[in-house]
């Protein structure tokens, strides 16, 4: 049998799948043995950056991340690497200037990476712009991508209009992001064949197991013609990961989107892996064994996220709150526009339902709150309640614009700041570190520059 559209497949184990199932503690010495291995399997590009690895690096494991780059480039010269990228936000939690986002960007081309996946977590695309732009003229990929969710605000029209923006910003393939594992399989078939019907680029799906219903959506999504889907091997999927790269090619395997690739090679590497997730375990003290939580599909937070709110109220000492705690979080998101329960905004509403049980809804209201509510992270997916919005933001202004148009160049600061702590002749690269993560970075600094 001819395969004139075999699924394509990028491999997470090297990002995602480690930061899901072993908090991002997967280090550059657990990789090198197997790197060329993986690169002889033929993968659409292996997921190694960006997201939270950068910070884990910096944090944990007393790695320069641009270093894990370089490295990981050297080694993997067959398969183009694929980072992360929170669009503004780079790789924080906060918007940055424009001078910050287009440097970090070519200096993430200029170190190895070939494909970018950009997203925001408002699907704002304002928000988008510098970033894909700046990934276009440095010469990578540039995968949009848009973020999944469920209210009564998002619909296949929406997504399929934040797709056509997309392309139109010279996206080169978009990625439906479903982060929560809420994607159902025939929600998937039906959402595929609509951008399938108008989108002329790649569409590119990345789901987590944490409801439990990842591979019958990808399935689906690949009966409905969508090009490439994330997998992770076998010993860093499902869980909260992505479903399993081995399963994936034998459940295709002789049909007509089979994808080509031997599931055999695939086996020793997973045998390495099953060591590494075993050792990592036992050096970090890491619960590895993520159970599948449909409760997901109510809440629209993952397990962690659940467990840390619950961690919260027993400081508190009010744990017997949670069940309203678990009320109170739907409703909060349909207060403040029906956001995307991602980073960042996923702990903005999490922590203000945990004050509106802790102390009375909306009697105390954080800054981040503030924020989100009159347009600092882009413009919310629905109009808030004028009198709501009123008590959260009293007098303050309503931003309307581009938010990062507030923020002045902010390049030469860092570099100023960097030189006045001791590091005069510090890289692009580590100023670009410090401008995402100041403290952790200089930390490093400290260790590894002197």
């Amino acid at each position: 049998m001819t395969n004139q559209h075999p699924v394509k497949i990028v491999e997470t184990v090297l990002r995602d799948g480690h930061q899901s199932l072993a908090a991002t503690r997967m280090r550059m010495s657990d990789m090198l043995p197997i790197l060329e291995q993986l690169d002889d399997i033929g993968f659409w590009a292996l997921e190694a950056w960006g997201g939270a690895t950068f910070d884990s690096c910096l944090r944990f494991l007393n790695e320069d991340p641009w270093e894990r780059l370089r490295t990981l480039r050297r080694h993997l010269p067959k398969t183009p690497i694929q980072m992360l990228l929170r669009g503004q936000n780079v790789l924080g939690y906060n918007h940055y200037a424009d001078d910050v986002v287009r440097e970090f960007v070519n200096r993430s081309v200029d170190n190895g990476v070939r494909v970018i996946r950009i997203f925001d977590a408002l699907n704002d695309v304002r928000n988008l712009e510098v970033s894909m732009r700046a990934a276009k003229q440095a010469g990578a990929h540039v995968e949009g991508a848009f973020v999944y969710t469920i209210s009564p605000y998002h619909t296949n029209e929406t997504f399929l209009q934040v797709a056509r923006d997309l392309v139109s910003l010279g996206a080169d393939s978009v990625c439906i992001k479903d982060m929560a594992g809420l994607l159902a399989p025939y929600d998937a078939y039906d959402l595929v064949k609509k951008l399938k019907s108008e989108i002329t680029v790649p569409i590119h799906l990345h789901t987590h197991y944490t409801s439990g219903m990842a591979s019958m959506t990808y399935l689906k999504a690949i009966e409905a013609g969508v090009d490439i889907v994330d997998c992770a091997l076998s010993p860093f999927a499902m869980g909260t990961s992505q479903p399993a790269t081995e399963a994936l090619i034998a459940a295709l395997e002789g049909h007509e989107r089979d994808t080509g690739l031997k599931k055999e090679a695939l086996y020793p590497i997973a045998d390495h892996f099953r060591s590494v997730k075993k050792q990592l375990a036992e050096t970090f003290k890491l619960n590895t064994a993520m159970d599948i939580d449909t409760k997901v599909l109510t809440f629209q937070i993952p397990g962690g996220m659940l467990s840390n709110l619950l961690n919260q109220l027993k400081e508190q000492g009010m744990a017997d709150k949670y069940p309203e705690l678990l009320e109170e979080m739907p409703r909060v998101r349909a207060d403040l526009g029906y956001p995307s329960l991602v980073t960042p905004t996923s702990q903005i509403i999490g922590s203000m339902a945990a004050f509106n049980v802790m102390l009375g809804r909306y009697k105390v209201v954080p800054r981040e709150i503030k924020d989100l509510a009159r347009g600092k992270y882009g413009r919310t997916p629905a109009p808030i309640d004028p009198e709501l919005l009123k008590t959260i933001i009293g007098d303050d202004p309503i931003i309307t614009h581009r938010p990062a148009d507030d923020i002045a160049p902010q390049m030469d600061k860092f570099r100023q700041e960097l030189a006045e702590k001791g590091f005069p002749n510090a890289s692009t690269e580590d100023v670009l570190s410090y401008a995402v993560f100041p403290e952790v970075a200089l930390e490093f600094f400290e260790k590894n520059r002197k």
